[in-house]
């Protein structure tokens, strides 16, 4: 009989999204495989303290809650270096890890390059990927470069917001403008802005969450719609689906995601014109291209009442809750839930072993030179 590869599964996390990872892991953790993979689970609390396996497992089974292990874990010295780590050594016995993390630490790079440091294989894209898919300014840029149709933009800071009142933004943009923190997920601190004083109102929100914000053209009642992507140097895509929020709701906020999701209406597949299928699927696989993108991504799309698509954003590390797109989109186009978990499985350990042909030490480079050379002469 074969040796399970011990797979660990992380998920929590110090952003708002921190219980929707933890439903995601839930049901990624159902669809396992236990015959193939031998499971341990590691949770990120709410301060960004990655927890034991033990008490990460209580936690899990609804044994110990979050407040209980939180209090514990104040009573210690976390100023220490990796003191926030409590699992580390747990981790060297690890094969493999399957990040559920949304939003920071998960999605910005930063448990990638855990990942990176302990020299193992792992589900989704790299530190750098990551980091520059979950910047809304630097994604719309490599978008641009590369001529991929999205949103127009202004890039807002603290030292330059004097420089954009509303009238010059109204003149530049359009009078419907949606301003976005640059590095937050699922919508949060996300305004849709018609006025003056909406848009005042929208900046210091939005300044609570990042330090850069974008002040973004609205595409007035678009169709929202998304595309699973899944692979590395060959990724395919998915069928499209639609997300239709309630009447009277401007967009798909965090409330209809993960709050009161009963008036969403989700449309899987979504019948729109080939044409547009197409030029949707094609925006997609580029873009997923252009980024560096590995393993998975869920891309969104804003469709306006012509029929033109905006790309609005990519997630590198979708949700897997019993609402997410991402698998559900999977599911239509023919491919399982336990089938889709083996597949992200293995492109991450495909990942791992064509990087590991990479070579970093420049004296084992200047050996390989000078053996080169012998062997010309």
């Amino acid at each position: 009989m074969s040796k399970k590869l011990r797979v660990a599964l992380l998920f929590g996390g110090n952003s708002s999204e921190h219980d929707v990872s933890k439903r995601s892991a839930h049901n990624i953790y159902d669809a396992m495989d236990k015959d193939k993979y031998d499971v341990s689970l590691f949770m990120f609390t709410k301060d960004g303290i990655l927890l034991n396996n033990e008490d990460s497992q209580r936690i899990f089974d609804g044994e110990l809650e979050d407040e209980v292990v939180k209090d514990a874990y104040q009573k210690m010295d976390l100023t220490k270096p990796l003191a926030p780590i409590m699992a580390l050594n747990e981790l060297s016995g690890i094969d493999f890890f399957y990040p559920v993390i949304h939003g920071n630490l998960g999605e910005d790079g930063t448990v990638q390059g855990l990942f990176k440091l302990l020299n193992k294989p792992y589900v989704g894209s790299n530190i750098a990927a990551s980091a520059l898919s979950f910047d809304k300014d630097l994604t719309k840029k490599m978008l641009n470069e590369a001529g991929i149709r999205n949103t127009p933009y202004v890039l807002l800071t603290p030292e330059n917001q004097a420089d954009y009142p509303w009238d010059r933004l109204e003149e530049d943009l359009g009078d419907l403008i949606f301003i976005k923190p640059a590095k937050q997920g699922s919508s949060v601190g996300i305004h849709r802005v018609t006025n003056a004083e909406e848009y005042a109102a929208a900046l210091k929100d939005a300044f609570k969450y990042d330090f850069k914000v974008l002040a973004e053209q609205g595409v007035d009642h678009p169709q929202e719609v998304e595309i699973s992507i899944l692979g590395n140097e060959h990724p395919i895509a998915s069928k499209l689906g639609a997300v239709r929020v309630p009447k009277g709701d401007p967009f798909y906020d965090y409330e209809n995601k993960f709050v009161d999701a009963s008036g969403v209406v989700f449309e899987l597949p979504v019948k729109l014109p080939q044409y547009l299928t197409d030029e949707i699927t094609d925006m997609a696989l580029k873009a997923y291209k252009v980024l560096d993108m590995k393993g998975l991504a869920r891309i969104d799309f804003l469709v306006d009442s012509n029929n033109v698509p905006y790309l609005s954003e990519p997630n590198t590390l979708p949700g897997f809750t019993n609402i997410s797109l991402y698998p559900q989109m999977w599911e239509v186009s023919g491919i399982s839930y336990s089938d889709l978990i083996d597949r992200l499985i293995q492109l991450g350990l495909d990942e791992f072993k064509r990087n590991s042909q990479i070579k970093y030490d420049f004296r084992e480079l200047g050996q390989e030179r000078v053996g080169q050379k012998k062997y010309n002469k």
